[in-house]
């Protein structure tokens, strides 16, 4: 396994002594998400891509991919009816995949739960049939820059669409593309009624990408949830990508998140 921080945790601090800091601790890639490189990531220069690259890269960091695809965006949605939309919705993610390439990165996480949810009279197999249609659409760029995108089952405070990793699966099934893979995250596992461990062994065939947390919204080990499950079912799996650290609380702080989010994963390991 390989450790990762999820990079808008910095987003209010200086990047280099943050770098720095997760480095020297043992983290050794950064998972970007788009809206922390500006309002319009997809329109940054191949200079800016580089220079972007070259500062986590200096830090011993590398890009592991993207992820909070469509947060903070306007205009885009997977299971909209909307031609327009679609479209809109395909050419965006077009640009994203070459985004992700430039940087280096490899995989990109497909969550966004409020650019995906649909409204009744809508069902689940409408929502679904329209976002494996859109998702078809971009294959090919996925298949041309070597990326992978990981689709993200959210649990239901999220919203109402991929509340399972199941249901992921059968999103992934019905696209039939090998670049097209899953991504699991602690704290979605742990809406569902089936041990997050159990979960992680059930659908060992289609991981590609996985988060770290607490269902708290903090790091891992920050909160009740027993992460040794998690690790021991990662480490049966033979599970040797990135496990990226994904907070949604920066109150106190990147240096103590990261600090005690990475013990927490190294104490589960060390315990197996």
């Amino acid at each position: 396994m390989k450790f990762a921080v999820c990079n808008e945790i910095f987003e209010s601090n200086p990047v280099e002594p943050a770098y720095q800091f997760a480095k020297q601790l043992g983290f050794d890639g950064l998972e970007v998400a788009p809206f922390t490189l500006g309002e319009k990531p997809v329109e940054l220069s191949k200079r800016q891509r580089r220079e972007f690259a070259k500062s986590a890269n200096d830090h011993g960091l590398e890009i592991v991919g993207l992820h909070w695809l469509l947060a903070k965006t306007d205009g885009y949605h997977l299971t909209t009816n909307n031609k327009s939309v679609q479209q809109r919705t395909v050419e965006y993610f077009r640009r994203l995949i070459e985004l992700c390439a430039d940087l280096s990165g490899k995989v990109m996480v497909l969550g966004s739960p409020l650019q995906r949810n649909f409204v009744p009279p809508m069902t689940n197999e409408e929502a679904m049939h329209n976002a494996a249609t859109l998702i078809a659409q971009w294959t090919d760029s996925l298949t041309a820059h070597d990326v992978i995108l990981a689709i993200e089952p959210l649990g239901p405070s999220e919203g109402n669409f991929l509340n399972r990793a199941s249901d992921g699966v059968e999103l992934i099934k019905m696209i039939g593309h090998p670049n097209v893979r899953l991504h699991l995250d602690v704290k979605a596992m742990s809406s569902e009624p089936t041990p997050v461990d159990q979960i992680i062994l059930q659908q060992r065939d289609y991981l590609a990408h996985f988060h770290a947390n607490d269902p708290n919204r903090l790091g891992p080990g920050m909160g009740d949830f027993d992460q040794r499950p998690v690790f021991d079912a990662l480490k049966q799996i033979d599970y040797n990508g990135w496990v990226s650290v994904e907070v949604f609380d920066f109150a106190l702080g990147y240096e103590s998140i990261l600090s005690r989010s990475f013990a927490a994963m190294q104490n589960a390991i060390a315990s197996l």
